[in-house]
């Protein structure tokens, strides 16, 4: 396979360019809490929430839950509910795990949803990367993990050495802590190094609904003698990895899940795996923070 140049980004806008699938969501019709616009739902969608008069409302802005759910807890019955007569129907998958629903990242938190619903109401989607480094005498490293083949999302692709949504009632912090003793076998007092170095961001459109997710990034230095350990079904295995090594697949090959990308593109920038100069550059930042 022919060699790539790192200062030619063409090779890593694509993979941004593939999860910012979508202009504009003009087509879809807005979702409200109260005067929050928290999501982008589809006509179909929005025909079937109409057995649910009660709950959801319809105006010349779209669908609004009914006034009288005013408080987090009322929504999210009403939601549930809702969603598990929509599930019923074929119109999407129940995951039984809550996400809060906030109309932006830091807003505060209007109601709960089932985390499998959440692209079908268009609803923000957070969770947690962390990039596991080893910093060894030949150059920077960063530990990989292989998904299961079993996984619903990207089967046997590549992955970050952590990765999870964040539930609700959990920052990202603490999701962290949690996600790396589960995926990973990483102990607390040592998942807590991790630094928040950002966050990267992107609006796609897909068979489940318009997926706005924002991922909060983390650096995690680890010991060289650290050996992650997969601890649940998600990973199939760890494999330490030369940074350079990764930019290259990232460059010429699709075998890493679409999102962990962006992470990793984010990671190539900071680390100056990329050449950070020039318009294009720009561009590819861009391209990173999608969702306000």
């Amino acid at each position: 396979m022919n060699a790539f140049d790192p200062q030619d980004l063409s090779r890593f806008e694509r993979h941004v360019a593939a999860c910012n699938n979508i202009s504009s969501p003009g087509h879809l019709i807005g979702f409200r809490i109260g005067e929050e616009q928290v999501g982008w739902i589809g006509l179909e969608l929005a025909r079937a929430l109409a057995f649910y008069p009660r709950d959801f409302h319809f105006d010349a802005r779209g669908v609004a839950m009914a006034g009288r759910l005013r408080a987090p807890g009322s929504r999210s019955e009403a939601l549930a509910v809702a969603v598990k007569g929509l599930a019923g129907r074929g119109h999407l998958t129940l995951r039984q795990e809550a996400f809060d629903v906030r109309a932006t990242p830091d807003g505060p938190v209007l109601a709960q949803l089932d985390r499998g619903a959440m692209p079908a109401f268009g609803i923000i989607c957070q969770g947690v990367h962390v990039n596991g480094i080893v910093r060894r005498p030949d150059g920077l490293h960063l530990w990989v993990g292989w998904r299961s083949p079993h996984k619903a999302v990207s089967p046997g692709q590549l992955d970050n050495l952590v990765g999870g949504g964040v539930p609700a009632g959990l920052s990202p912090a603490e999701t962290l802590v949690k996600e790396a003793a589960e995926e990973a076998s990483i102990p607390p007092e040592l998942s807590g190094q991790a630094r928040p170095v950002g966050r990267v961001s992107y609006v796609m459109a897909s068979p489940e609904g318009l997926r706005r997710d924002v991922l909060h990034c983390y650096d995690l230095d680890l010991p060289p003698d650290f050996v992650p350990r997969p601890n649940d079904d998600e990973v199939e295995r760890f494999e330490l990895w030369p940074a350079a090594r990764l930019v290259e697949e990232v460059a010429l090959r699709d075998r890493v899940k679409f999102n962990v990308n962006l992470v990793l593109v984010d990671f190539f920038l900071r680390h100056g795996l990329l050449d950070a100069r020039g318009p294009e550059v720009e561009a590819l930042r861009a391209g990173l923070d999608q969702v306000a």
